[in-house]
């Protein structure tokens, strides 16, 4: 299963590479997911999208290439006003067919909430793009508490240890099930 992880912060100081960093190891421990990391400070998405029908920038073309032959995705944000960030949004604004009928897995981090604002909004935005937003999801509040002695994160008591694994388990599932009806039937053109 091709799985691609996206860092949906591009802000200076951003703890999401951090938390990817982590949720794509823990994805790497299951020898049927192939994980690719995007990160969209890294990608050049540029910030204005174009007319349907005029061609795409050669950074979209780019990233379409990987999102089209993945299976899964999961997007990592943190919660910034209790939204998700703006570049976030552009960057799967560029996109219609390639999340098509996929599953998407949310992990968010910030303050009290965990993200779970953000992984909201997120979810009705995907629905929208016809993706399968996976139940349930890894929030991780507070996330500057989660931190070892030796600064290591995250801890190994901490509740997103446990609550990674079981979004896994759910994305790898849905994964398996829209490959096969994709295969089986295309997805219905709008």
């Amino acid at each position: 299963m091709r799985t691609v992880v996206i860092i949906g912060s591009t802000r200076a100081g951003r703890f999401g590479p951090t938390v990817a960093g982590w949720f794509a190891g823990r994805a790497r421990r299951r020898a049927e997911l192939c994980v690719d990391v995007v990160d969209l400070a890294e990608a050049g998405l540029p910030d204005a999208l174009v007319e349907d029908g005029d061609p795409r920038p050669a950074p979209v073309g780019a990233l379409a290439t990987r999102l089209a032959a993945a299976d899964a995705f999961v997007v990592v944000t943190p919660e910034y006003n209790r939204s998700f960030p703006a570049p976030l949004k552009t960057a799967i604004d560029w996109f219609h067919e390639e999340w098509r009928a996929k599953p998407v897995a949310i992990v968010s981090y910030g303050g009290e909430s965990g993200g779970l604002y953000a992984a909201s909004q997120l979810r009705e935005v995907f629905t929208e793009l016809h993706a399968v937003a996976v139940p349930g999801g890894v929030g991780v509040a507070r996330y500057w508490e989660q931190f070892t002695a030796d600064g290591a994160w995250p801890k190994p008591s901490a509740p997103c240890n446990t609550d990674a694994a079981a979004l896994l388990d759910r994305l790898t599932w849905w994964a398996h099930a829209l490959r096969d009806a994709r295969a089986l039937r295309p997805y219905p053109a709008s």
